[in-house]
Formats: C-alpha cells, sequence, structure tokens
C-alpha cells in the first residue's frame, strides 16, 4: 500500500475517533458532572499511557523547564473545560466547526508573542476564517449562546496551550509534553470535582472509557499519519470531522446542522488550510532537495 493511502487511511480513522470522543463526553456528562468527565478524561489517559512509559524509562519524561508544563497544563485546562461544556450546550458539527478557528488563534498568537512575520496574505486569511465564525454565529441576527462563546474560549486557550508547546518542544521530549499534560491536569480537576462528585454508573463507565480510549487510539494515529507524510497534504482531510460530526450526532442524538453551520465551517476552513500551507512553505529549508520536518501533534 502506498505511503500516502496509509497516512491518509490513519488521518481518517484518527479523525473519526476525535469525533467518537466528543460523542462520550455528551454521553458521560448525562451522568456525572462535566468537571468529573474532565477528571476521567486525564485520569483514565495516564492509566493507559503507563505502560508504554514503564517501557521507556523516567528519562522519556524528564522535565527540563518546569513553569512551561505547569503553565500548558493551566491554559489546555480552561480549553479543555470549556470545550468538553461546549460539546454538552451546543449541537456537535457547532461545536466542530467552530473548533477550526484554532489555527487562527496560533498564528496571531505567534505573530504578537513569538515574532514570527505574518504577511497580507495570511493575514486576509486570517480575516476570512472570522467572517466564517460570523456566519456560524450570526450576531445580531441571533443570541450567541454560552455554548458557542466557550466553543471559542476553548480554540483559543488549546491554540495558547499549542504556542507553549511549540517553545517546550526546542528541549522537551514529545512523550514527557503528553504524559505531564494529562498528569498535571488530572490533581488540577480533581479539587473542583470533588465539590460535585458522583459516583458513575456501569453505563457511565463505558462512555468514561470510550472518551479515553478513543481520544488515546486518536492521538496515536494521527502522529504516525504525520510521520509519513507531510502534515499540509493531510490538512484538507480535516474537513472530514464535520461531516463525521454531523452523521454520528444525528445518529445518536437525532440532531441535524442548520445551513449556516456548513457554509461558516467551510470558510473558516478554507483559510486555516491556506494559513497552515503558507506556514509549511514559510519553514520549507532553502536547499530544495531537503524535506521539511514534521512535528509531532500533542
Amino acid at each position: 500500500m502506498p505511503v500516502t493511502l496509509q497516512a491518509s487511511l490513519m488521518m481518517m480513522l484518527a479523525l473519526f475517533l476525535f469525533t467518537t470522543m466528543g460523542i462520550c463526553i455528551r454521553l458521560s456528562s448525562a451522568f456525572v458532572p462535566v468537571i468529573e468527565v474532565v477528571f476521567f478524561r486525564n485520569f483514565l489517559a495516564v492509566l493507559i499511557m503507563a505502560p508504554v512509559l514503564i517501557r521507556k524509562g523516567l528519562p522519556s519524561i524528564r522535565m527540563n523547564r518546569k513553569r512551561l508544563f505547569f503553565g500548558r497544563a493551566s491554559i489546555n485546562f480552561i480549553g479543555m473545560v470549556s470545550g468538553f461544556t461546549a460539546v454538552t450546550l451546543i449541537p456537535l458539527a457547532e461545536m466542530t466547526a467552530l473548533s477550526f478557528t484554532g489555527p487562527i488563534f496560533v498564528t496571531i498568537g505567534a505573530a504578537l508573542f513569538l515574532g514570527e512575520a505574518i504577511r497580507i496574505r495570511r493575514i486576509m486569511a486570517i480575516g476570512v476564517g472570522f467572517v466564517g465564525a460570523l456566519i456560524i454565529l450570526r450576531p445580531g441576527l441571533v443570541e450567541v449562546s454560552l455554548g458557542a462563546m466557550l466553543a471559542l474560549v476553548s480554540a483559543l486557550s488549546i491554540a495558547a496551550a499549542t504556542l507553549i508547546v511549540k517553545k517546550m518542544t526546542e528541549t522537551e521530549q514529545a512523550s514527557a509534553i503528553v504524559f505531564w499534560m494529562v498528569m498535571l491536569q488530572a490533581p488540577i480537576a480533581f479539587v473542583p470535582m470533588l465539590f460535585v462528585w458522583e459516583w458513575p454508573t456501569a453505563e457511565a463507565w463505558i462512555y468514561l472509557w470510550g472518551m479515553a480510549l478513543s481520544g488515546t487510539a486518536a492521538h496515536v494515529l494521527f502522529t504516525r499519519a504525520v510521520g509519513l507524510v507531510e502534515i499540509t497534504s493531510l490538512q484538507p482531510l480535516e474537513f472530514a470531522k464535520l461531516p463525521f460530526a454531523v452523521i454520528l450526532a444525528w445518529l445518536v442524538f437525532s440532531e441535524w446542522p442548520g445551513i449556516w453551520i456548513w457554509i461558516g465551517g467551510s470558510v473558516i476552513f478554507a483559510s486555516t488550510a491556506y494559513i497552515t500551507r503558507r506556514e509549511a512553505m514559510a519553514r520549507q529549508p532553502a536547499i530544495p532537495e531537503a524535506k521539511a520536518g514534521v512535528g509531532t501533534p500533542l
């Protein structure tokens, strides 16, 4: 099987599993509070990752810049709580479409805080992306829901955490970055969870484990896919998250998104795909024969 086809199949399966994780988040939140779902998302991930990390040894999770680890975990936790809450308040397709704004926020943050240059074409793409968000939200025509605002807060927080990860990769191993994210977020969620704790039912445990397993498997597949080919060649497949969300939400929750979510999501995705492509071109080495490296997504 050609490498490109292998990577594409892995990517599609990863996107499907990420969407499945969103379904499990909403289903489990019907039994336990959202903050408890957040706790188990991190705690169960630690249990899943432990055997692999034991085999690799303690050096694979050494922290060299502890402040970055704690800062990333705190900001990412805000994004996780916001995103998990949004999934329970708005249609999954709307949440997915608004999550496409993440790369736009990353580009803006990289220019403001990391000193990266953005030229006129990427500025225009950012503007187009925000137009897409306005198409979905339609402020002034309909009331902007709390769930939609939380979805944007989640995208912004995850973008900020991504910028921190870009700094961390200069000195830290990928396994350490992934492990300490869930290891630190679990105790952060543990304290507020105690105030609303409810024992999960047998059915809730099915959804909680489904969330943890699908999320972990999705990250593994995504990482392997971008390790085989350039990430920009897989970028167009990202839009598959929207039809996946529509189909699964329709089957499980009988949800069907309006036309504005399709239009706005398409506009946002087109702008983020262009931004990703331009950034990849900017990172190309001066020697044509050299292949640009692929970072590990976290």
